[in-house]
C-alpha cells in the first residue's frame, strides 16, 4: 500500500445526483462503500464535503441582501448537514466515524481538535471535517487542504465528475487535453482550476500532492492509492 493516511474531498453537488440539489442517499451509499474499501485496506481516511448542493455563500450574497460573511456561514452549516448524512451512510456501511466541526455545535459533532482527530484516525475511524475552516471567505477546498496538512495526510484526493485535470473544460470543449501530471506552479500560472488558488498555494508550501479523479469510477480511489494513476491527474 503506497499511502497510509489520506484526505478525500467531495463536492456538495456530488451528493445531489441528477436532481442537482439536496442529498441522494444512493450516492451516499456508493461513496460510503468506496470509503470502506480504503479503510478495509488499512488506510486512514479524513473527509471534507462541500455544501453546494444546499447553498453557496457567494450565490446567497450575490444580490447584496445577505452579506457575504453571513452567506459563507450559511454555506458552512450546509457542509455540516452533508457531514451528518455522510456519517450516517458510513456507519450504515459498518464504519466507525467521527465528525468534527470548525464551529462548535456539541449536540451534533465534536469541535475540531487536531490531536483528537489524529487519534481517531490511528484507531481506524473515519473523520469527517465539517464547517470549512470556520472562517468566511475561505472555500471547502482550502479547508480540505488545511485539514490534510494538519493531520499529516500524504495526499489529498479531489473526487469529481471528471477523470483528471484538463487544459479547459472537457464538457464544453471537445479538444480539451488531459494533463496527467502538472506542477503547482503550472496550475497557478495557467489558472487551471484544480482547486482554488489558496488551496494550491497551501499544498505547494507543504509539498502535499493533489490527485483529481472521477468518483463515479468504482474502485478508483483504492486503485489510485495502490499506485494505478491511469484514471486521474496529479498536481505536485
Amino acid at each position: 500500500m503506497a499511502k497510509k493516511r489520506v484526505l478525500v474531498k467531495f463536492s456538495g453537488e456530488a451528493l445531489a445526483g441528477d436532481a442537482g440539489h439536496g442529498i441522494d442517499t444512493q450516492i451516499l451509499n456508493y461513496i460510503s462503500q468506496e470509503i470502506k474499501s480504503l479503510v478495509d485496506a488499512g488506510i486512514e481516511v479524513g473527509i471534507v464535503i462541500g455544501g453546494g448542493n444546499i447553498i453557496r455563500g457567494v450565490t446567497a450574497a450575490q444580490d447584496g441582501i445577505i452579506k457575504r460573511t453571513s452567506g459563507d456561514y450559511m454555506g458552512m452549516l450546509a457542509t455540516v448537514i452533508n457531514g451528518v448524512a455522510m456519517q450516517e451512510a458510513c456507519e450504515h456501511a459498518g464504519l466507525q466515524v467521527r465528525m468534527q466541526t470548525a464551529i462548535k455545535m456539541e449536540q451534533i459533532a465534536e469541535p475540531y481538535i487536531n490531536r483528537k482527530a489524529c487519534r481517531h484516525l490511528e484507531k481506524g475511524r473515519v473523520v469527517i471535517f465539517a464547517a470549512g475552516t470556520g472562517n468566511p471567505f475561505f472555500t471547502t477546498d482550502t479547508a480540505a487542504t488545511l485539514r490534510a496538512v494538519e493531520i499529516g495526510a500524504e495526499v489529498i484526493i479531489k473526487a469529481t465528475k471528471v477523470d483528471g485535470v484538463y487544459d479547459k473544460d472537457p464538457s464544453k470543449y471537445s479538444d480539451a487535453v488531459k494533463l496527467p501530471e502538472l506542477s503547482y506552479e503550472q496550475a497557478l500560472k495557467d489558472n487551471i482550476k484544480v482547486m482554488d488558488d489558496t488551496s494550491i498555494a497551501l499544498a505547494k508550501d507543504n509539498k502535499l500532492p493533489i490527485i483529481v479523479c472521477d468518483m463515479s469510477n468504482k474502485g478508483n480511489l483504492l486503485d489510485i492509492l495502490n499506485g494505478n494513476m491511469s484514471n486521474c491527474s496529479i498536481v505536485k
